[in-house]
């Protein structure tokens, strides 16, 4: 934690942060009110120790222009003997504890500990709060319930591994959900009440990255204005995901290393070791193995972030799914924009059986929710769904002329004259892919750039 102390008697000052300091927390002193304010705006702070008597100024006063402030971070009073009315008085206008000058190492800790309790509370409150939120806007993935074999296989091997403390990591294209698995693993394990927290590798420079996952001091570099306490910390105790972890830049990896290993990091310019006990769940569209011959990627933490890995099968793949998956966002979007359009119609299971969905689920729930917001009716029609959705209208098939062999063409002109002849000849673009030895999304970027829609 990370204390302000503000007291006029700079013995007593130096005297307390170093306790604090001793105690394995952080410290900064104040001798006055408004030297306290502006380090409150400047820097965060987890709690302040207040004198009551700050000279000529009243620590009462103080109190309330914190409180007013910052309602947020608890205030401990320090008093004189005999002053425990005043102290009373204090607890009254919004302190939350006490201790009577001089006191004994013991009650002080005994104090400190009562802090960390209370910051625990606060914080797990305030992701209590985000999550409400989250799910007021949010739909709750069925992430348990699905059909397709290969899917019903993931699922329950994460869930078996949720009960374990064993790190997780989830392979698959972008859109699979690999999020919402790292998410439903956390709810299923022992670890459910603890935080669950979120770091995007690829969103932030080298440096942003490293101060957003361990945390900085200020000075740590330009534009460090202020302490601040990075992802480690605020899921000590639960659970982070590192999400795109094929892209973490090389630097850090030895970090991150280090805190699966030994549990234990320092933040950006400190040199104070903290530990964190906390669980991995790590996700990437990435190669990984290909990322480690490459050099991009190291070794020994690809085998430490390797211990339950599963690969998240593409939506295109999973027939049995799809049109439950729609149904299931379009019911739930209905209810979100209080439409009634919630069904589907023959000719909307049409268009979703034969899209590739390039952008698996995350894809499929944009294109449902925007058919629901444009519907006309109770069910879903074609023309709810975006162009490329919607299926061409029936015409006789084209069949390229045949190139001789050995003609002198491009290999552009060959590769879209093999796709015609194999697109007019098969039913539906899965048997086309099948045949062609490529997957769904492929072929339907090829006939997307070659204008065979």
């Amino acid at each position: 934690m990370n204390f302000l102390v503000v007291d006029d008697d700079q013995t007593f000052r130096m005297a307390t942060c170093f306790l604090i300091g001793e105690a394995g927390h952080t410290a900064e002193g104040a001798a006055a009110g408004a030297p306290a304010l502006a380090a409150l705006k400047e820097e965060t702070f987890d709690a302040v120790l207040l004198d009551l008597n700050l000279g000529r100024e009243n620590g009462l006063d103080l109190l309330v222009a914190i409180q007013k402030l910052y309602p947020q971070i608890p205030v401990v009073i320090c008093t004189a003997q005999g002053s425990v009315k005043s102290a009373v008085e204090a607890m009254r206008r919004g302190a939350v504890d006490f201790l009577e000058k001089p006191f004994e190492r013991e009650q002080f800790l005994t104090v400190l500990a009562r802090l960390q309790r209370l910051g625990q509370l606060n914080r797990q409150i305030e992701q209590l709060a985000q999550q409400v939120n989250e799910n007021k806007t949010q739909s709750l993935e069925p992430i348990f319930d699905f059909t397709a074999p290969a899917m019903r296989d993931v699922m329950d091997l994460l869930l078996r591994a949720a009960k374990t403390p064993a790190s997780i990591m989830i392979l698959g294209e972008t859109g699979v959900g690999k999020s919402v698995a790292a998410r439903a693993v956390h709810d299923q394990s022992h670890l459910a009440e603890k935080p669950f927290v979120t770091v995007s590798c690829p969103s932030l420079s080298r440096e942003l990255l490293e101060s957003e996952l361990f945390g900085h001091v200020k000075g740590a570099f330009t534009g460090a204005i202020k302490d601040h306490w990075g992802k480690v910390r605020a899921a000590d105790g639960g659970t982070l995901f590192l999400d795109e972890i094929g892209d973490l830049p090389m630097e850090i990896q030895p970090k991150l290393l280090r805190l699966l290993q030994e549990r234990e990091y320092e933040r950006l310019g400190e040199n104070i070791t903290r530990s964190a006990t906390l669980r991995i769940i790590a996700a990437t569209n990435r190669d990984l193995k290909k990322r480690v011959a490459e050099g991009a990627f190291r070794e020994d933490l690809y085998f430490r972030l390797n211990v339950i890995t599963v690969e998240m099968p593409p939506l295109r793949s999973r027939d049995g799914d799809l049109l439950r998956l729609a149904g299931h966002y379009a019911q739930f979007f209905a209810r979100q924009c209080g439409r009634c359009a919630s069904g589907l119609s023959p000719g909307a299971v049409a268009c979703l059986q034969a899209y590739a969905w390039p952008g698996n689920l995350r894809e499929l729930r944009n294109v449902m929710e925007r058919a629901v917001i444009l519907a006309r009716g109770e069910e879903l029609v074609p023309e709810d769904f975006p162009a490329e959705l919607r299926l061409p209208p029936t015409a006789a098939p084209v069949v390229a002329e045949p190139i001789p062999s050995g003609a002198l063409v491009s290999l552009e002109a060959l590769e879209e004259a093999h796709l015609r002849n194999v697109l007019a000849q098969t039913p539906n673009l899965s048997q086309a892919a099948a045949i062609l030895g490529i997957d769904q999304a492929t072929l339907y970027r090829k006939r997307k750039k070659l204008g065979l829609e």
